[in-house]
């Protein structure tokens, strides 16, 4: 990957967050992320991707209220950017954020489940020693 594609893609990436947390009141776009983009080799196309915290529901009005700001996004991309050809955007739901927002609580709930399991073996007063096998 070329220097100047991955500064373009961060500039993209900067120029539409800001245009979502600043300029864009759209009351369906609720706590949208933008976590990254990808820009086709001959710069003619970038595709956006979203993260969205919330309910499905939260979710599909977000996208809704994304698409529907795609033109105005396109528009102020080309002025804020510069170049010849203004990459036609497109957005794609990232899921990696809410991926990972699940993995950290099943892992605490998981490190919650053998704390309890101590606890118990504990209340009993017959804990085994290190190294000797548990009654079972």
């Amino acid at each position: 990957m070329s220097y100047r594609k991955e500064k373009l893609e961060e500039q993209i990436r900067r120029i539409v967050s800001e245009l979502l947390i600043r300029e864009i009141k759209d009351p369906r776009i609720g706590f949208a992320t933008i976590t990254g983009v990808e820009l086709a080799r001959d710069y003619t196309t970038a595709r956006i991707g979203v993260s969205v915290l919330g309910e499905p529901r939260d979710l599909r009005k977000t996208l809704e209220g994304i698409q529907s700001a795609t033109p105005f996004i396109q528009h102020r991309l080309g002025k804020s950017l510069g170049i010849r050809v203004t990459p036609r955007i497109s957005f794609y739901l990232d899921s990696s954020i809410a991926e990972g927002t699940r993995m950290v609580n099943l892992l605490n709930n998981l490190e919650e489940a053998e704390r309890a399991g101590e606890r118990t073996d504990d209340v009993d007063g017959e804990r085994p020693a290190d190294g000797e096998p548990a009654d079972e």
